[in-house]
């Protein structure tokens, strides 16, 4: 994924679900940044809350477009040797 991909004009279709494609993208935030509280929390709130295969695709799709960003900034390298 390059610099045009990210700001490329093509719109991706919108999810079924606005509202489980946001807690997957809070899943993703929190994956990426190794909140386990978190992902616990909002995996469970998933699954109260999703009732049918279109949540799951929205919930995916949310994730799916966190992942695809690249990060800001490099993890530490804690304890390796370089």
């Amino acid at each position: 994924m390059g610099f045009r991909d990210l700001f490329s004009s093509k719109k991706e279709e919108a999810p079924a679900n606005p509202a489980m494609a946001e807690l997957g993208r809070e899943y993703a935030n929190a994956k990426r940044h190794g909140d386990r509280k978190a992902v616990r929390r909002i995996a469970q709130q998933f699954a109260e809350q999703s009732d049918g295969a279109t949540d799951v695709a929205s919930f995916e799709h949310g994730k799916t477009t966190y992942e695809a960003i690249p990060p800001g900034y490099s993890k530490p390298r804690r304890g390796r040797r370089r």
